[in-house]
């Protein structure tokens, strides 16, 4: 299923890191799964679909510059306001879920126990 990312879908983990690694300035699919630790498996198409759901944007080199280079062009890739503004969400989303992880839950006033 395509379509585009609403405003209360939150993005999965993996996208919220790929996002990251292109809002620190690695643009091209090799370099975010590095940086990423991610498979090449899961970035491409990861990076498709936020293409498609208007959160990054990407264009290609210029063939030139790459065969001066001595390799294929690259697709370069960018972050959208709207994937930023989806990373910033994440980031409280994923800071709210590692607090909830690595602090004490809250108790239930019912333990169970008499």
């Amino acid at each position: 299923m395509g379509g585009k990312k609403t405003k209360n879908t939150p993005l999965s983990y993996n996208a919220a890191v790929v996002l990251q690694a292109l809002s620190q300035g690695h643009a091209y699919g090799f370099e975010v799964m590095k940086v990423a630790s991610l498979p090449s498996g899961t970035v491409y198409p990861l990076l498709r679909r936020l293409e498609a759901s208007g959160l990054v944007k990407s264009r290609w080199e210029k063939e030139d510059s790459a065969h001066e280079d001595g390799r294929p062009a690259r697709r370069y890739y960018e972050a959208s306001p709207a994937g930023k503004a989806a990373l910033a969400e994440a980031r409280i989303q994923i800071a709210a879920r590692q607090a909830t992880l690595f602090g004490e839950l809250p108790t239930t006033g019912d333990s169970g126990r008499d």
